[in-house]
């Protein structure tokens, strides 16, 4: 981005933003990369931790809730905080890594979900247009092969190893079979990119409409934004809420006002509402027969 803002004058001001999620043997070695990068192409860079935001690490909800589910956890911490530093530092735009195979990947966990609301915006380009903070995802069409071929090729510094409890992580399995998929189908990764960009949702299906938690003012399509719940889950001992789907149960008024997460810190985005809590998307819920849908897919 460095490179092509300089040659064809775009414009941009740039920024590094880095997210700390506290994994001992993974984080802190790709934060070395970060801080080289730093130096390297002149640029701010702004680190945000989850201890700071969440008051948790993701050591500490592994040693909570075990190696599973994790991938749950840190999906939506992380997306959260990614909007929190670029409101920190007045993006206008918030740009990221994701990949040809992230792509393909997040398609195929899609249809396997029945996620019709994420399937239908997974593959855009740019996404939240109609919000304060866009995010784009300029190398949607490359490999990661090839994203890695050239890194090393121009002897660029960057961090390429696999987080310690990604082996645990519902995607890996989609991973496994996009990969193996390809070998017999080449364009397999590019076929399931353009299949989601095809995508068209009958005007009849009722699609979720999103508006703001009530605890932390962070966009939602529930009561409380998914950040809330797991953070409530964690600090109360029920590790299953937010992650796995319960019957309704009446939110109480104490409930709702206790402040998410206790933190007591502003959510980011200028509403200070004295929770560090926000919530949103992603990632995966491990399901154990969706994990049994990909293990028994044939090809």
């Amino acid at each position: 981005m460095k490179t092509l803002n300089e040659r064809h004058d775009y414009g941009l001001d740039l920024q590094l933003l880095s997210i700390d999620e506290g994994i001992k043997g993974y984080r802190d070695d790709s934060l070395l990369a970060v801080e080289k990068n730093r130096v390297e192409y002149g640029l701010p860079l702004t680190i945000l931790s989850y201890q700071d935001l969440y008051g948790w690490t993701m050591d500490d909800i592994v040693a909570k809730i075990g190696k599973k589910n994790n991938c749950t956890f840190c999906g939506v911490f992380r997306r959260q905080a990614l909007d929190r530093g670029a409101f920190k530092i007045g993006a206008t735009k918030l740009v990221t890594g994701h990949n040809a195979d992230d792509m393909a990947e997040t398609v195929l966990m899609n249809v396997l979900r029945g996620d019709i609301a994420r399937l239908e915006r997974c593959t855009n380009i740019v996404t939240g247009e109609e919000g304060d903070l866009p995010r784009a995802k300029p190398l949607k069409y490359c490999f990661e092969r090839d994203i890695v071929m050239y890194a090393r090729t121009n002897q660029l510094e960057y961090f390429y190893t696999e987080c310690i409890y990604a082996p645990n992580a519902y995607r890996g399995y989609a991973r496994k079979y996009v990969r193996d998929l390809e070998k017999v189908h080449p364009k397999a990764i590019l076929d399931l990119i353009r299949s989601g960009e095809k995508l068209a949702v009958r005007k009849e299906v009722e699609m979720p409409t999103l508006k703001t938690c009530e605890r932390c003012g962070y966009m939602t399509s529930q009561k409380l934004c998914k950040a809330c719940l797991l953070i409530e889950g964690l600090n109360t001992g029920n590790t299953d809420l937010g992650v796995r789907k319960t019957k309704k149960t009446r939110v109480t008024d104490e409930q709702q006002g206790g402040g998410g997460c206790g933190s007591g810190r502003s959510n980011g985005t200028g509403n200070g509402n004295g929770c560090a809590c926000a919530g949103a998307e992603d990632e995966e819920t491990e399901n154990e027969e969706v994990r049994k849908k990909i293990r028994d897919l044939q090809f």
